[in-house]
């Protein structure tokens, strides 16, 4: 061949390309999508299971009684290493109790009610997080993603030097894709602030959950908890020894008394049964961004410590801001019907910037009708697949995969899409010849 490559491999490799940015633009949609549906996880685990017992408040001696039923359920089992009481809220009044291997709602007064059941929910978040992968695997493209969006977002702005001008310009006739690029530059505009917003804090909690793995594996002998230690409260020396279920109805007295502008969210053991517990009380302050502050205390419920996410360094003040920001979990049901709306336009951005890419192609000669049928795929496909996994939780019930019936669906609208468009892209070719 003398060097040069023959036209058919060059053909190969540009669709090879394509299909790469396709794969890409996918991913980015599906995150937007799922992030935006995310957004109302207590809803949606209140409509999965609609009959658990529900209350605006419970009593620290019930929350006592309930982790003593939940613990006293585990004999025989591998002792748990943390335990997690969920205190009833404004969204989620109801309070529920996570140990390693279960999940129990609770009732007012602190008896075992029923297992928590919200397996869709989860799987909606999961998906959000790590694309259902391996949590690092996962969570490193997601934060990928997080950067990829935001480059896309400052670089789409630098690119058009106008946009803010025509931020209200819109042509309607759809000649060579204008309409259809106008909509995406003026949503781009309209929804920039919460693009960046969103595509920063969520870059920042995937990177740095990989960089936190990176040097626990080599500093800390693979504990990622040490790692977080200094930000988030460092673990106390761990002592296996045998001891009895630590006082919380003490630890969260003191809460309501000493600290009663402070609207307690969980309570955390950690390493329960054990000479070395210890407990944590997760609190909410009031017009502030922080997801909480820890409250430490003894297994006799003595205060011991503020781990300082509320008024401590800027660092870790602005770690424990990225979570309430990227889901909007800071300002009741405005902000989420807020982060809905925006969402929604963020991931139509999403789906339209890659029919914009497509028909630049197309214009310049590259006919991938396959490529434009797989998008078509991939935009009907996601929703569909959402919204059947769903029902499918109403009817089969809990335990249905969802994960594997979500990509097999996708998969199969995906394949539908692209054979479909390339068999009706040669039909018009034959018609026309």
């Amino acid at each position: 061949m003398n060097g040069i490559i023959e036209p058919a491999t060059v053909k190969k490799s540009l669709s090879a390309h394509a299909a790469i940015g396709l794969i890409a633009g996918a991913l980015l949609y599906i995150v937007s999508l799922t992030g935006t549906v995310a957004v109302f996880y207590q809803e949606l685990q209140r409509v999965e299971q609609p009959n658990v017992p529900e209350m605006a408040s419970i009593a620290p001696d019930a929350v006592q009684r309930g982790v003593e039923a939940v613990l006293a359920s585990e004999t025989g089992k591998p002792t748990t290493t943390h335990l997690y009481v969920h205190l009833p809220d404004e969204e989620l009044p109801r309070a529920t109790i996570t140990t390693d291997s279960q999940a129990v709602h609770l009732t007012q007064v602190g008896s075992l009610a029923e297992p928590e059941e919200i397996a869709w929910s989860d799987f909606l978040v999961k998906l959000h997080y790590t694309l259902n992968l391996p949590a690092l695997v996962g969570i490193t493209i997601v934060g990928i993603l997080g950067v990829m969006m935001l480059a896309l977002a400052l670089s789409g702005v630098i690119a058009h030097p106008r946009v803010f001008r025509d931020a209200f310009r819109l042509r309607a006739r759809n000649d060579n894709g204008i309409g259809l690029a106008d909509w995406h530059n003026r949503l781009s505009v309209w929804t920039l602030p919460f693009s960046v917003a969103i595509a920063l804090t969520g870059a920042l909690i995937g990177i740095a959950s990989v960089t936190a793995y990176a040097i626990a594996a080599d500093d800390y002998d693979g504990d990622v908890e040490a790692v977080y230690g200094p930000i988030f409260g460092e673990e106390d020396e761990a002592d296996p020894r045998p001891a009895p279920v630590p006082d919380v109805a003490t630890a969260i007295a003191h809460m309501t008394r000493e600290y009663p502008d402070v609207h307690l969210t969980y309570v955390i053991l950690h390493d329960p049964l054990t000479k070395g517990q210890h407990v944590q009380m997760v609190g909410e302050h009031e017009r502030r961004l922080v997801f909480g502050e820890y409250y430490a205390f003894n297994a006799e419920g003595d205060f011991e410590h503020r781990a300082g996410l509320a008024d401590g360094e800027l660092g870790q003040q602005a770690a424990a801001s990225t979570y309430q920001l990227h889901f909007g979990t800071f300002g009741g049901l405005g902000v989420k019907l807020a982060y809905l709306l925006f969402g929604a336009a963020l991931t139509a951005v999403c789906a339209t910037g890659t029919y914009i890419w497509l028909g630049k192609r197309r214009r310049r000669g590259v006919e991938e009708p396959h490529i434009r049928g797989a998008w078509h795929g991939i935009i009907l496909g996601t929703p569909i697949a959402l919204a059947a996994t769903f029902v499918a939780r109403l009817i089969i019930g809990n335990d249905f995969p969802f994960a594997i019936a979500f990509w097999i669906i996708v998969a199969a609208a995906v394949s539908v899409g692209a054979i479909g468009m390339k068999r009706n892209s040669a039909r018009l070719l034959a018609t026309d010849s």
